[in-house]
Order: structure tokens, then sequence, then C-alpha cells
């Protein structure tokens, strides 16, 4: 099994990463409010650059299978920015899930070994959803 260090950059940027979709969350309640929202993608972001590092964030997000995801994500940040914030929600929504749906299978492994919720997500109407969606597993 490979060990995943956690080292003190690596905890800041997962706090920060968690902030960042707090905040984000935060500001879809609060009828889209555009400081809210623009707080939790730099939060986001820069959680993300520290966790994994700044030239893997990079390479990352300009891999050429990636670019559609990257660009909507981009514009998206930028229509919250400047005042349109449903639409920039919207674009950058379909630019995170074209970006991290290689993760969606080892997220899914990962959450099926937590103790309590690892029980709920073997229940069978549950498996069989997970099951199907599985697919390959993409090392993290």
């Amino acid at each position: 099994m490979v060990s995943f260090e956690m080292n003190d950059r690596k905890k800041i940027g997962l706090g920060l990463t968690g902030f960042g979709i707090f905040f984000t969350f935060l500001g879809v309640i609060f009828l889209f409010d555009k400081g809210l929202l623009a707080m939790g993608n730099i939060l986001f972001l820069s959680g993300l650059a520290l966790t994994i590092g700044l030239k893997s964030t990079m390479t990352f997000f300009m891999k050429p299978q990636n670019y559609k995801g990257t660009i909507s994500f981009g514009v998206g940040f930028l229509f919250v920015i400047t005042g349109w914030p449903i639409v920039g929600m919207i674009l950058e929504s379909y630019g995170f899930i074209v970006l991290f749906s290689g993760f969606w299978p080892t997220a899914a492994v990962f959450l099926q070994r937590i103790p309590v919720l690892g029980r709920l997500l073997q229940l069978p109407y549950v498996r069989s959803l997970f099951d199907r969606y599985r697919g390959k597993r993409v090392p993290v």
C-alpha cells in the first residue's frame, strides 16, 4: 500500500480546500452571493495547489483531455466575479464534473471503507449504483 505522507503544507491545503467547498456551499445557500462564491473558488484552488503541489496542479489543468473542463471552470469563475453568479456556477459545475470525473471511482472505494458509511453503501440498491459507475480506478 502506498503511504500518503501528511506534512504541514498538505494539512493546510486540505483545510483550504474544505473551507473553499464550505464557502461555495454558503454562497449557493445565500442566493448565489458572488463574494462567497468567489472566496470559495479561490480557497478551493489554492488548497488544491497546496495539497498536490503547484506543478502537479498546473499539469492536471493543462492536460489536453482536461481543456474543456479547465476552460469551463475558468469562464465560470470569471462570470461569478463579473456579477453573473448563476451562469458562472452552472459553468463551474460542468467544468468540475468534467475535470474530476476520473476520481469518482476512487472516491467511491474510499467512501465504502469508512466504517458507518461503508455499511450504508453496501445496501443492495446503493451497491448496484456504485458498481454501475465504478469504472476504472485512478491512482490518487
